[in-house]
């Protein structure tokens, strides 16, 4: 591999070539690029980092790459808060979520690389009840898990599912856009937090304004935003949303934790007569190469809905355990469980990525 990264860059540090370095990574079917101060570029494959045989960068090195690929308002943006996100397109190469920051070393950077093509849920093999989900005239969809869960992908089919069927004005709110719609049967309104709107929550208050259908909220990072995501799933709008949390009924904790007190019990009545679905999800390596995808799905019913309202959210989990067949709920230890069966995910990464490794040990010791 590094063999064929330095035939196509050079190994002179003037003549590297942040376009060029980005075209090669992406070649590699790598998901990210790392520049840091101190090493070589770094990039990253099913989930683990692997050194090119490049030479190792310095601050100047790091600072000439990052400034090419920015406007004069993200620099002074950059250099006023030491951080930056903002996604861009290369013609002819792909397209990228950068996040810049600051090192004792000096700037860092690092990289996503984004699919031109946006899947179908079809391709990467999801629940065929997504489909049925996609198709809610109201309420709040969330998909969740930690940084680099494929959360976006996910979201991003389900939207692209829509838009082949329905015909639906469909706002997104981004920080930054990432996946870029092609109107198809359905009308995208695509928005960057910071470039094309001030908030979240800013953009959301204006969106009902806007005659959307459907609503796609990037992150559901505070209070405010959380509020108005309720009040338009609550008013006839289809919200998606993405938390970074690990497991379905502890999404709903955290929506309920955000708020004050004396909030709580009209967020909880507000969540279980808007929430329709949690989709909690990890990216585990496949055996040999490659990532699979674990859902934990919660699809909420009566006794679901009960349960939030009433403060009883620690007995969601055996509700999700319950008639499945015909709820369509499942638990990430019964999928990890199902991979390994399969043969698909290693014992050893199941339990690594399990959010309930001793219920996950106890099911392996029964098998």
């Amino acid at each position: 591999m590094s063999e064929e990264l330095e035939g196509q860059i050079s190994g002179e540090k003037q003549t590297l070539d942040i376009k060029k370095l980005l075209k090669s990574v992406l070649a590699f079917k790598s998901s990210d690029l790392h520049l840091v101060v101190g090493s070589e570029p770094q990039i990253r494959i099913d989930k683990e980092l692997r050194a090119l045989n490049l030479p190792v960068l310095d601050a100047n090195d790091i600072e000439e790459m990052a400034y090419s690929l920015i406007e004069d308002k993200q620099k002074k943006d950059f250099e006023e808060n030491n951080e930056l996100d903002f996604s861009f397109e290369l013609k002819n190469i792909g397209r990228f979520r950068a996040n810049y920051y600051r090192t004792i070393g000096g700037i860092a950077c690092a990289f996503r690389m984004i699919p031109l093509e946006i899947p179908t849920l079809d391709e990467y093999g999801n629940p065929t009840v997504f489909k049925e989900l996609v198709k809610k005239e109201k309420g709040l969809i969330l998909v969740t898990g930690p940084t680099g869960s494929g959360k976006s992908t996910t979201l991003a089919s389900m939207l692209n599912e829509i838009n082949m069927t329905e015909r639906r004005h469909i706002i997104t709110i981004e920080d930054p856009v990432e996946f870029v719609h092609k109107n198809n049967k359905s009308l995208f309104s695509q928005r960057d937090v910071g470039s094309n709107t001030k908030s979240f929550a800013a953009a959301l208050k204006y969106s009902l304004r806007q005659d959307p259908d459907i609503i796609l909220i990037g992150e559901m990072r505070d209070a405010e935003t959380i509020g108005a995501a309720l009040t338009a799933a609550e008013t006839g709008h289809l919200v998606f949303g993405t938390l970074h949390t690990n497991s379905a009924p502890g999404t709903i904790n955290r929506i309920i934790d955000v708020f004050d007190g004396e909030e709580q019990a009209q967020i909880r009545a507000q969540l279980a007569s808007s929430l329709v679905a949690v989709i909690s999800q990890t990216l585990i390596p496949r055996i040999g190469s490659g990532k699979v995808a674990t859902q934990e799905i919660l699809i909420t019913n009566p006794a679901i809905q009960n349960q939030i309202r009433e403060d009883k959210v620690h007995q969601i989990y055996s509700q999700m355990q319950l008639n499945q067949q015909e709820t369509k709920m499942t638990t990430q230890t019964q999928q990890l469980i199902e991979y390994m069966q399969k043969n698909i995910i290693s014992k050893e990464n199941a339990i690594k990525n399990s959010n309930r490794p001793e219920e996950l040990m106890k099911m392996i010791d029964n098998l």
